[in-house]
């Protein structure tokens, strides 16, 4: 389902834990990390598409978060022409998304990521709230920086926390991630 303009109406989901860490995926048979993300389905309402990729991706239930928040508006990315099928170049263009501020109610132990038989992730880690924007792949990291800007306000974290770290929205290349993450059980 594309609107008008070629855009694929999407949620994102920061999921915050008790420590003020978001969830971290890392991307399966891939090296790149990411929020849990998702289509919304014709007829869905993006709460409705968000609950559901959060069963999906995570394996959690509406009563494992509580939502704290979500932009007020769509946030776009364009998908890079190579990344696009040849079927649908010249009619799809990106996504289009409304991201949701999670606080997660439930223990480590809750999440799944291979709740369905389509598993998202094969690791995850929990984060600092200012996730490593190099990580990203580079044609999502503008949406997130934006995401986690808009959302930092309403987040029960304090106002030291709240500042993005020196240099954090300008950073180029990979980081060094520590390889201490859970793997699909």
């Amino acid at each position: 389902m594309l609107d008008k303009d070629g855009y694929r109406p999407n949620v994102g989901i920061i999921l915050q834990n008790p420590l003020m860490q978001v969830f971290w995926g890392k991307r399966l048979g891939q090296h790149s990390w990411q929020f849990p993300q998702g289509g919304i389905k014709r007829g869905e309402t993006p709460k409705e598409a968000m609950f559901r990729e959060l069963w999906e991706e995570l394996g959690l239930f509406e009563n494992q978060v509580q939502i704290v928040g979500c932009t007020d508006s769509w946030l776009y990315y364009d998908v890079p022409e190579n990344w696009i099928r040849k079927d649908l170049r010249g009619i799809y263009r990106g996504q289009k998304q409304i991201w949701f501020l999670l606080k997660f109610l439930g223990k480590n132990k809750d999440i799944n990521l291979n709740a369905t038989n389509h598993p998202e992730f094969e690791a995850w880690k929990w984060n600092s709230y200012w996730v490593p924007l190099p990580d990203v792949i580079d044609f999502k990291r503008n949406v997130y920086k934006e995401a986690l800007l808009n959302l930092v306000s309403i987040s029960s974290m304090g106002d030291r926390e709240k500042v993005p770290p020196k240099g954090w929205a300008d950073a180029k290349g990979p980081s060094r991630f520590r390889l201490n993450y859970n793997r699909r059980r």
